[in-house]
């Protein structure tokens, strides 16, 4: 008899960073940049974000400090480009 581990479990998941912006806006962003999005509440941007992980909670952080929405950067990079 084979095995098979659930898709959760044999794929690696990617984080997703939610925050405000030095606006006051949400921000929802994957850590490697493969997507994200500007979003009028935190509710939105959790919305989003767990759609686009395949409904993961486990997988989304919230951070206490600004972060900014980049999406001009390379899908290697990993990390959220953050307001100081």
């Amino acid at each position: 008899m084979k095995l098979v581990e659930p898709p959760s479990c044999s794929s690696p998941s990617s984080i997703v960073f939610i925050g405000r912006n030095h606006r006051g806006q949400w921000v929802a962003q994957e850590q490697n940049g493969l997507y994200g999005g500007l979003f009028v509440s935190r509710a939105q941007a959790v919305k989003y974000a767990l759609f686009e992980n395949g409904q993961r909670p486990e997988t989304i952080v919230e951070l206490p400090r600004e972060i900014e929405l980049d999406m001009g950067k390379s899908p290697n990079s990993n990390s959220v480009r953050r307001a100081a």
